[in-house]
This record gives C-alpha cells, sequence and structure tokens, in this order.
C-alpha cells in the first residue's frame, strides 16, 4: 500500500488560506477588509485606478458581487466610477489585507517573478516596489509587549540586522 504524496514538498501556498481567514475575520468584526495589490501583466484591474504598480481593493461583500477568494486567483465584479468591471488578481499578487477601520491585517512579500513595469494610461511607467515594501498608508498591528512572570522585566524585540528580512514569526505568550 502506498502512501499518497503531495505534489510539493512544501504543500499548497498558505497566502490564500489566510486571506480567507482574515477576510472572515473583518467580516465577522463588521470591518471592511481592503487588498493592496502589486499589478503587473497578470493583474485584471482598471489600470486607471493604479498607481506606483499598486491599487487597493475593497473586498467586503457589501462592495463586491460575485467574490471568490480562490487558491490560484481572487475574482469578484465591482463599480469604479459608476461602471461595473471584472476583476482577477492572482493570489500571489496580494501584498497585504487589512481592516479599513483600524489597520489591522497581514502583509505579504512582493512577487519577484515576473514583476515588471506596468505603463499606466496617461501616466509615466512606474518600476516595482522594492521587495518587502509595505503599502503606503498600511498600519501592521504591532505586538505589545508584556511583563515577564519572573522580576517583571519586559520582553524587549530582538534587534534585526540592517538587510532585507525573511518574514518569522514571534510566539506571543
Amino acid at each position: 500500500m502506498s502512501v499518497p504524496q503531495a505534489p510539493d514538498a512544501q504543500g499548497n501556498s498558505t497566502r490564500p488560506y489566510l486571506l480567507r481567514a482574515l477576510h472572515d475575520w473583518c467580516t465577522d468584526n463588521g470591518f471592511t477588509p481592503y487588498v493592496a495589490v502589486f499589478v503587473d501583466a497578470s493583474v485584471q484591474v482598471p489600470m486607471e485606478y493604479v498607481k506606483n504598480n499598486e491599487i487597493v481593493l475593497n473586498i467586503g461583500f457589501e462592495a463586491t458581487s460575485g467574490l471568490k477568494l480562490g487558491n490560484e486567483c481572487i475574482e469578484f465584479r465591482a463599480r469604479f466610477g459608476g461602471v461595473s468591471r471584472d476583476i482577477v488578481v492572482p493570489v500571489d499578487h496580494v501584498v497585504a489585507i487589512y481592516a479599513r477601520e483600524n489597520g489591522q491585517g497581514m502583509a505579504f512579500p512582493v512577487p519577484t517573478e515576473g514583476a515588471s513595469t506596468v505603463t499606466v494610461p496617461g501616466g509615466d511607467a512606474a518600476p516595482p516596489p522594492r521587495p518587502g515594501a509595505i503599502p503606503r498608508g498600511l498600519r501592521l498591528a504591532s505586538v505589545e509587549t508584556q511583563a515577564s512572570d519572573e522580576g517583571g522585566e519586559t520582553d524587549q524585540p530582538e534587534p534585526q540586522p540592517p538587510g532585507p528580512q525573511r518574514p518569522s514569526l514571534k510566539r506571543v505568550k
């Protein structure tokens, strides 16, 4: 008897699952879920609203029609300037999802493969954002320091070396 193997040793990307979870969290708490999207030729959005290869989209149920948060793409219809448009965003082009009301959410790495300069109608070509950049106006939730059980000392974040960083998780007690 053979054991079924996953197609990839690392498994599927966690990004679509995290997007769905944070979308649900926003909806359950009465917040408006927004996504910041890195735009290149594989993204179908109204290009007149793209600035610096980025667009921020409201993906709340009130602002969308036929929202599908799939493993490969986010698809929906939305109105821009009163005109209904089909929107298709590859999941790996979502660089952040957050609640409009308080900025809490999660940022993801900017795609590097196939990232290119996009020419916006009526504007100049803009270079892609630097990898790891957080979209302008996005405020990520901070981790509060807590008093330790031993002696009342506070946990201080570890100093980070200069240069590009890989995302990491910190265990909070």
